[in-house]
């Protein structure tokens, strides 16, 4: 099948946008690999200090000659998508071994849970976080002793962090290793319910606090389509995982069988070998391309809006918030994964997964088939499936068809014509809203407008009995240069409580929803955003605003709007406690939402 039209423009308007820059990267990339394994031009005392504690591996690591693979580690026990990690340094080192190569930690970066520091003020360094988390991977493989690394993560800002480095690092052959999803426990929507009782009054926190521990009740990522598991689809989509890995539970036999297999990749494709296979060469404008197409055939996160143009940057690839409008309105949403339907992601797998999809789209012309991946030259790889037999792991063809129409369906039979994500546009700015789980006639709202500085305010607003009539809820000073731009996820309950009363709500803000967010129409990430005097903070309590998800547009219906000067608001509880003091310097210079809100790239 050829290559869909529309895929063929966006990728080669991204190529002539990044010409300069890709360039630029893949010479300093050539560069970097022409000086051949690292090891044999450091120092004996560099390479003593590095190899002192390696018992066995000594002789290894000091001869030279065998790969030696960098592990760097995102493991905590307080993420239970990060928990299984804790093990597998050592089933690396095994396994490095039996493969003829040597393993080491190179390093570990940190990783928060947003589930804990949602509505928290810890939220605030959520996003920072990823360029931390970047800033850290670069530390680690600094040491310059390593053939290949991999990369273990899953998390919001782990993975697209943790991307940011290897692409830094281009030039080093990269595997990125998952833990795989918890297994189901209490469905996702009838968390929703009791959160909305909750939210409501109707019952009180022990009830709620048994429902959320019956959901969130074991190792593994959470089970809901949010942006860790985006994060999987991604990796698969990209070529960076191992075909098929993305969705296997943690601590089964398949899981292990994977790590190990991602050893021996990472093992086969360094320069000691005949498949040199650097990650920068992969992370090109096809594999982006593919990325943005795998997120809006599964309805995925849009905090991936936010970090894929940082992530794409790290190795010279200009993305645009048009990219993504373009390539959402010629993929079909081919899932139905909570919050966009009732199933998990245990579900999704189930019904075929990602090498169904893969599959089907590749088939469809939609996705860049001659893309370079870990697993060899050419996206159809993924469209197998790992299977353990007589305990040997191989691949073989995924599903043709669907198991399960109400979860996945083909390409030819969608559940929607579009991947539901949209550019909005306008004398408000620029943002975006996810639309996949939003009813149509809510596409289009259309309301006077109620303005906060704070998502407490709005719940408390919400408690007072304050929203009785249509009502667009402006949350504005929460853009990266406010505070970081932590989610507003907690807002959620509130705004679907008011909906389901019969109201027409809306979100605008210039902060971010979480990847869990869905129902309630919400343009996001407006730029430029209130804190850079952008029009958000020429708004008015009172001042109609629309909201028009088909048109794509974000417009205040105010005269004089153009002429108002914007409004400034304290920031300084902001600044302080919970260690938002340390990152002043992050929100004086990191850049805007609209080109990934990042300070690093």
């Amino acid at each position: 099948m050829s290559l869909n039209p529309a895929i063929t423009r966006v990728t080669d308007r991204i190529r002539a946008r990044s010409e300069n820059s890709r360039g630029a990267y893949l010479e300093r990339l050539a560069k970097a690999a022409k000086d051949g394994p690292a090891r044999g031009h450091l120092a004996c005392g560099n390479q003593a200090h590095a190899y002192a504690a390696m018992g066995a591996d000594k002789d290894a690591l000091a001869a030279g000659r065998a790969p030696n693979i960098g592990i760097v580690t995102a493991y905590n026990d307080m993420l239970s998508a990060h928990q299984p990690f804790e093990d597998y340094p050592k089933i690396i080192r095994t396994a490095a071994r039996k493969a003829g190569a040597t393993a080491q930690v190179a390093g570990g970066v940190p990783a928060m849970c947003d589930g804990v520091t949602q509505g928290q003020p810890g939220m605030e360094l959520s996003l920072f976080s990823r360029d931390v988390i970047a800033l850290a991977a670069g530390v680690a493989m600094s040491h310059n002793t390593f053939d290949s690394a991999l990369y273990l993560g899953v998390c919001d800002k782990i993975v697209p962090g943790l991307i940011i480095a290897a692409s830094t690092f281009g030039h080093v052959p990269t595997i990125f290793v998952p833990a795989g999803p918890m297994t189901s426990g209490l469905p996702n929507d009838e968390k929703a319910k009791v959160r909305n009782a909750y939210a409501a009054g109707e019952i009180g926190r022990d009830k709620l606090m048994e429902a959320e521990m019956a959901s969130y009740h074991g190792p593994g990522t959470c089970t809901f389509y949010g942006t860790a598991n985006t994060n999987q689809m991604l990796m698969e989509f990209m070529g960076l995982h191992l075909p098929g890995a993305s969705f296997v539970n943690p601590g089964t036999p398949l899981r292990e069988a994977l790590t190990t297999a991602a050893v021996e990749r990472a093992a086969q494709i360094t320069a000691l070998g005949n498949d040199y296979r650097p990650v920068g060469e992969i992370l090109d404008e096809r594999a982006y391309v593919n990325g943005l197409v795998g997120l809006m055939a599964t309805g995925g996160s849009t905090n991936l809006v936010l970090h894929l143009p940082a992530m794409a940057r790290a190795s010279g690839v200009i993305l645009d918030l048009q990219d993504f409008a373009d390539i959402s309105e010629v993929v079909p949403l081919m899932a139905k994964v909570y919050p966009n339907g009732l199933a998990d992601v245990n579900h999704f797998h189930a019904a075929g997964g990602l090498s169904y999809m893969i599959g089907q789209l590749l088939d469809a012309g939609l996705l860049h088939a001659d893309a370079k991946t870990v697993a060899g030259d050419g996206l159809s790889l993924y469209r197998q499936e790992p299977k353990l037999k007589d305990g040997k792991l191989h691949w073989e063809d995924g599903a043709n068809e669907t198991l399960n129409d109400k979860i996945l369906r083909p390409a030819t039979d969608p559940f929607q014509p579009s991947g539901g994500l949209k550019q909005l546009t306008g004398n408000l700015g620029r943002g975006v809203i996810k639309v996949s789980a939003v009813a149509p006639e809510r596409h289009v709202i259309e309301a006077p407008c109620r303005i906060f500085h704070d998502q407490e305010a709005v719940k408390a607003a919400f408690k007072r009995g304050e929203f009785t009539s249509d009502t667009v809820v402006v949350v504005r000073f929460q853009g990266p240069q406010s505070n970081g731009m932590p989610e507003l996820h907690s807002l959620t309950p509130t705004l679907t409580v008011l909906q389901d009363r019969g109201l027409k709500v809306a979100l605008v803000t210039d902060g971010r929803m979480s990847g869990a967010s869905g129902k309630v129409p919400a343009a996001i990430h407006v730029s430029p955003e209130a804190a850079s005097g952008g029009p958000l903070a020429k708004l008015r309590d009172g001042d109609i605003i629309r909201l028009d998800a088909t048109a794509g547009t974000l417009t205040v219906l105010a005269p004089d709007f153009d002429s108002r000067t914007p409004v400034t608001a304290d920031l300084s509880a902001n600044e302080f406690g919970i260690g938002r003091e340390l990152f002043a310097a992050f929100r004086r210079h990191v850049g805007p939402a609209e080109t990934g809100g990042a300070v690093v790239v």
